[in-house]
């Protein structure tokens, strides 16, 4: 029983049913009721323990990024501290943040214009709390910002402020989480490493400020950066949004359909239009017809994004092979392709023309640049195709690669 039944049998007293989180955890401890029992049996779905999750870094060690006590740099993953209550992670080119699964967040790396949320700009070689607050939901980093939601949906930032990418309407930089308007129904978040920031509300409207170069921003307008959030056209149907690129952008509707804007300097908006012809998008075209997209991200000026179907598909450019493609040539491609055969990939997060991905089977690969050992390798070799990192099968969602920093959760 215990095996159908995760976290208690079927008897008259009800247990606590957390449900899951962003498709994964959950717990249903205690003794399930036999309605309860029913409803999951019709439905399919069972709540599942949440397991404990250590976090893992490795790559560049300046200013203390990878929370390891120290400054050296390491090639290979390292376990930060015996903590295993880690439930998301995000990364910067020179700082990173986490999130544990009792809400609290927690920050590290270099301190500059307040980034790291502690109220000074001091740099911090292992996690810090940032205040005392236990409501944190979902983080991520921009070169030299901070982005945050809460369980509340309100969203809050902090760090740099020069362009407006802080969202306040102003140009003021923030050394402790300040919010964003009074809205608290925003459901997801993204960052560029040009200062832009991204986010979708519980509506399903699309909302971006901060640096816009190359119409990156979606605004259909160029270099006109914003200091609040600005709706990215009428639409309510967005679903996923990344701009972890050199300004460009690359987001998923719920209609499983891919869109995509900005810089085309090297076909990385996916539309099979050159530069020369397409040199840059303001506002978001779609890339091909298909209706099965699911995740996609960003990294440098090459793009990749994972179909429903389980397979990854790469474009953009590939100077240091982070196509995946086992090529690794100056010609860019500047249409989605199938990386190898393989259907059993979840999760990618990209940075630095460099890809790490999350195999069905809890193992973790890494492909592209290797500058400082951000593939996992225990070198500084770069890879033009997949290669695992460790033999470990236990790696977890909501890892993150940034330029030369990779951190990742182990369950």
């Amino acid at each position: 029983m215990t095996t159908k039944y995760p976290g208690g049998l079927i008897r008259k007293t009800p247990p606590t049913i957390t449900p899951p989180v962003d498709g994964e955890g959950g717990s249903a401890p205690g003794v399930w009721t036999l309605e309860q029992a029913s409803y999951y049996t019709k439905t399919g779905v069972w709540p599942k323990p949440i397991l404990p999750k250590a976090l893992y870094t490795w790559g560049l060690g300046t200013n203390g990024r990878l929370a390891l006590n120290d400054t050296i740099s390491r090639s290979s993953p390292t376990q930060v501290g015996s903590d295993t209550n880690w439930s998301i992670t995000a990364t910067s080119q020179s700082f990173a943040a986490a999130i544990k699964t009792d809400g609290t967040l927690w920050m590290w790396g270099s301190g500059f214009a307040g980034r790291t949320g502690q109220n000074n700009v001091i740099n911090t070689s292992s996690p810090v709390q940032v205040g005392a607050l236990t409501n944190w939901s979902k983080i991520i980093l921009t070169a030299d910002a901070s982005l945050a939601v809460k369980t509340d949906g309100t969203m809050w930032s902090w760090g740099n402020n020069a362009i407006g990418q802080l969202g306040q309407n102003d140009r003021t930089n923030r050394s402790s989480p300040v919010q964003i308007g009074t809205d608290a129904n925003w459901a997801s978040i993204s960052a560029a490493q040009n200062n832009g920031f991204f986010a979708i509300k519980t509506t399903g409207s699309l909302y971006s400020w901060g640096g816009d170069a190359f119409g990156n921003l979606g605004l259909n307008d160029t270099g006109i950066n914003r200091s609040s959030p600005t709706q990215v056209g009428a639409l309510t149907n967005w679903s996923s949004v990344s701009s972890l690129s050199d300004y460009f952008s690359i987001a998923v509707k719920t209609d499983g359909t891919l869109w995509s804007w900005g810089n085309n300097a090297n076909g990385q908006l996916g539309s099979d239009i050159g530069p020369a012809t397409l040199p840059s998008r303001s506002s978001p075209v779609q890339i091909g017809a298909l209706t099965n997209w699911s995740k996609v991200n960003g990294s440098a000026d090459s793009a990749a994004a994972i179909k429903t179907d389980g397979t990854i598909w790469t474009w953009g450019r590939n100077n240091n092979g982070q196509l995946g493609d086992n090529s690794n040539v100056a010609i860019p491609r500047s249409s989605p392709a199938q990386l190898g055969a393989l259907n059993t990939w979840s999760q990618i997060s990209g940075g630095d023309s460099k890809f790490i991905a999350l195999k069905t089977d809890g193992t973790l690969w890494g492909w592209g640049n290797n500058a400082h050992g951000e593939l996992g390798q225990d070198n500084r070799i770069a890879r033009s195709s997949p290669v695992q990192i460790g033999s470990s099968t236990n790696w977890a969602p909501g890892f993150s690669v940034y330029s030369s920093v990779t951190s990742v959760l182990k369950q």
